[in-house]
């Protein structure tokens, strides 16, 4: 089996690229200044030079806070872009795997969102995923849109190194306690796109495979919950520690509104697939682990909530 992977520096396809090393998977990771999103013929020479059986969408603009002065942008490779890449895919005969989002729903469900759901979102990020979401249906029958939720990985901006970070410098760190949702480390993410690739990458009619799907690592927490399991599994390896104190949305408002609920229902995933994701518990302890293994990383600015992947 061999990827295109269409992103080089993002959570996700950093632990693509690990994964693949690991498991030895041929893939070929592309991105700015190598590849432009508004100019298709750079998708077909990078597809053409990979000769991949499957592609994956791996970008994204993730800056959700900053999407809401800058829709053009956040819509630009959100949206157009993402549809351009599934063209490509499309013009080459190959199936795509697109990451997408909790965002692409209100938050106000009391419930886990399944794909069955009408997505809602609330701010220009999601109405880019959205709007992403069926860009790529549109222009390619082949794909496989997975939406997950809470992002975090040893690398990069996240929540994880925030919360490590900042446990250096205070003894106490306030966090929304009113979120809902399930973190999922990044390299689990990376092995379930494998499993998906390796069922696309395969003869015969994969029209089983294709649609929408939920995949986030098992269970649920609050943000709260997410910092205590992090500093728990911190102090546990002798890293930084503090405690969390639990506040409302209201007292920590932002420029873009995040889901007060941002439960993904996985099940769908799970069965058509044959594969579930760990617990995000186990997720964010080997996450911790590898953290500490290295530097926590610089200032994301983040006190309170995280900014997603």
């Amino acid at each position: 089996m061999r990827l295109l992977v269409i992103g080089r520096t993002g959570q996700v396809a950093r632990a693509l690229i690990d994964e693949a090393a690991k498991s030895g998977v041929a893939l070929v990771a592309v991105g700015r200044p190598d590849l432009d999103l508004a100019q298709p013929a750079s998708l077909v020479r990078a597809i053409d030079d990979a000769r991949p059986d499957v592609v994956v969408n791996a970008g994204a603009y993730t800056a959700v806070d900053k999407a809401e002065a800058e829709p053009e942008s956040a819509f630009a490779v959100n949206a157009t872009g993402a549809g351009a890449i599934a063209a490509a895919a499309a013009a080459a005969g190959l199936p795509l795997i697109h990451l997408s989002t909790d965002y692409v729903f209100s938050g106000d469900k009391m419930t886990p969102y399944t794909e069955d759901d009408r997505p809602d979102p609330q701010s220009v990020y999601g109405r880019s995923k959205l709007q992403g979401e069926g860009a790529v249906a549109l222009a390619n029958p082949a794909h496989v849109i997975l939406r997950t939720a809470w992002i975090h990985a040893p690398q990069g901006a996240n929540f994880v190194r925030t919360m490590l970070r900042l446990a250096g410098e205070r003894d106490a760190v306030s966090v929304v306690g009113d979120q809902r949702g399930t973190p999922t480390y990044a390299p689990d993410i990376a092995e379930a796109i494998f499993a998906v690739a390796r069922r696309l990458a395969a003869p015969g009619d994969r029209r089983a495979w294709y649609g929408v799907f939920h995949m986030v690592a098992t269970g649920e927490t609050s943000w709260a919950g997410f910092a205590e399991a992090v500093f728990a599994a911190s102090a546990a390896r002798g890293g930084p520690s503090a405690r969390v104190v639990p506040i409302t949305t209201a007292d920590y408002p932002t420029p873009a509104r995040r889901p007060a609920n941002s439960r993904l229902d996985a099940s769908r995933f799970n069965a058509v697939f044959d594969h579930v994701l760990p617990s995000w518990q186990s997720g964010v302890e080997r996450c911790v682990q590898a953290c500490l293994g290295g530097p926590v990383g610089a200032r994301t600015g983040a006190d309170a909530l995280p900014r997603p992947s």
